[in-house]
């Protein structure tokens, strides 16, 4: 699967503003969301070949959406990566078990999330 859309969803403007420079840089097309429960009302709308979610934020949380977005039969096949300043040892295997397929450290450098979005589409 080519990845060409990605939906970016974090509550710090200035995350979203550093992954869309980033990503736009590459080629991407880029949708950012600022909150969890924007991405799960959105994302069959937007239809994102991939979503980069932080875990901390208000309201549902990064963990809970993507729980949803798995659950859902029209989204569970969107891939989703998992973020966070401050990423515990447990978010890894959490991360996992909502069904995200990476878990990282923000910010994310750019040579890693190339490398991620590569290994995933």
């Amino acid at each position: 699967m080519a990845i060409n859309k990605i939906l970016i969803v974090d509550d710090s403007a200035t995350d979203r503003f550093y992954l869309t420079e980033l990503l736009e840089a590459e080629g991407y097309q880029v949708v950012a969301l600022e909150s969890g429960e924007a991405c799960v009302e959105r994302a069959a709308e937007i239809k994102p070949d991939l979503i980069i979610m932080d875990i901390i934020m208000t309201g549902l949380t990064g963990f809970q959406a993507t729980r949803t977005l798995t659950k859902d039969p029209v989204t569970a096949k969107i891939p989703v990566i998992l973020c966070s300043g401050k990423l515990q040892i447990t978010d890894h295997a959490w991360a996992e078990k909502m069904g995200a397929r990476a878990c990282v450290l923000k910010p994310i450098p750019k040579g890693e999330i190339k490398a991620i979005i590569d290994k995933i589409g």
